[in-house]
């Protein structure tokens, strides 16, 4: 499974099987029914999808908002793709200063919109706070020691490092076309008697692989990520994204994080924030986890999520900790639909697009998305900042 076609396993989380109905859903007649919506609904839906779904807010705290000053402008007129390309929005940063930033689709500065896979390096990162606060002892833990509903069976012998590479070896089926498959039924999943239903349905999925020796992509595991953390910190998502990351950040507005039939945030997706936070977010990944002087992770945590750890069947490409990931040293989070954070470290560089593709995702999507990152780091590479 190639990059984008494995993004789009964030919108099964909302999506679940086709409707039965004629006709077409919108956000209001049927909220999980992302896929089907018409695309001027999607446009509508993104930047209000706190409205549409339960959600927990991500608080931002009374921390001084981190300034973004205006940088040597680049000479790169983002219109045309813009509207081929449904872009909500479109930031620039490079050393911290914004180079280009536009905005459409009705939202502007203060407008949230929804990131879909991007959440799951959100996720990642709170392993990593984890590990620093000494919570989850290390990566070479059994999963099934914060997760005990998931012993017995097809995790057994996985450990937390090969969960976050999504290296498990348990079988799962992310083929988001068929309603019977693993990531069309998990959220399906009826929440009783206390239980975590995604626990419940991931602990009854047979292994096909050594743990360690094959890479899956799976929005289940993700899932099983955050609820690993949140059990082992004793505390919610949103709340510990809040206290490890948010409040500190300098972010100027508080997040909203979706939640699944559980009433519990979905690690793989839907943190909803606005153009500028997410800018954050990438300036934040590219310190190496470093806010306010103080590193949020251990020291080597983004050495690590941020290098292949795992092949991915793309050539010059990986999969780390929830991050993809280039030979080259950039690496990023996706999210179907076109959201994007691109981190390039030797230009000190940090590219987010918010968008509303007509399809979820598609090769002349992702192939339009690629020439105007090269023309975007033609234009800063053309023009140094003063």
């Amino acid at each position: 499974m190639n990059r984008l076609a494995a993004c789009l396993a964030a919108a099964v989380l909302l999506a679940g099987a086709p409707p039965v109905s004629a006709q077409q859903p919108t956000p209001e007649t049927n909220p999980a029914g992302v896929l089907f919506w018409a695309p001027a609904d999607r446009e509508r839906a993104f930047r209000t999808m706190d409205t549409i779904m339960p959600h927990a807010p991500v608080r931002r705290g009374d921390t001084p908002v981190r300034a973004l000053p205006p940088g040597t402008p680049i000479a790169l007129d983002p219109t045309a793709y813009m509207q081929a390309e449904k872009v909500a929005g479109v930031l620039v940063i490079q050393d911290g200063r914004i180079r280009l930033e536009r905005y459409g689709l009705g939202i502007g500065p203060q407008n949230h919109w929804v990131s879909f896979s991007m959440t799951k390096s959100l996720t990642s990162t709170l392993v990593g706070t984890a590990l620093k606060s000494g919570a989850i002892g290390s990566l070479e833990d059994p999963v099934t020691r914060y997760l005990p509903g998931l012993a017995g069976g097809g995790y057994d012998g996985v450990t937390v490092r090969q969960l976050l590479t999504m290296t498990s070896g348990v079988a799962w089926d992310e083929d988001y076309s068929d309603p019977n498959s693993d990531v069309a039924r998990f959220l399906q999943e009826p929440a009783f008697d206390g239980r975590d239903p995604v626990v419940t349905y991931m602990a009854r999925l047979p292994r096909a692989h050594p743990p360690g020796a094959h890479w899956n992509y799976s929005t289940g595991e993700t899932n099983l990520i955050g609820t690993l953390v949140a059990a082992a910190e004793r505390r919610p998502l949103a709340q510990l994204l809040s206290e490890r990351l948010w409040s500190r950040a300098g972010m100027q507005a508080d997040a909203f994080w979706a939640l699944d039939q559980g009433g519990r945030e979905m690690g793989g997706c839907c943190v909803s924030a606005t153009l500028r936070d997410w800018g954050r977010i990438g300036l934040m990944a590219l310190d190496g986890g470093e806010l306010g002087g103080e590193r949020i992770v251990p020291d080597d945590w983004f050495a690590q999520a941020v290098t292949k750890q795992a092949e991915t069947g793309d050539p010059g490409e990986g999969y780390g900790f929830q991050w993809w990931t280039q030979d080259d040293g950039i690496f990023a989070a996706y999210g179907i639909f076109g959201q994007t954070i691109r981190v390039d470290p030797e230009r000190r560089l940090v590219i987010v697009l918010l968008s509303a593709w007509p399809e979820a995702t598609g090769r002349a999507h992702s192939a339009a998305r690629r020439a105007f990152i090269r023309q975007v780091v033609e234009a800063v590479d053309a023009a140094p900042q003063t």
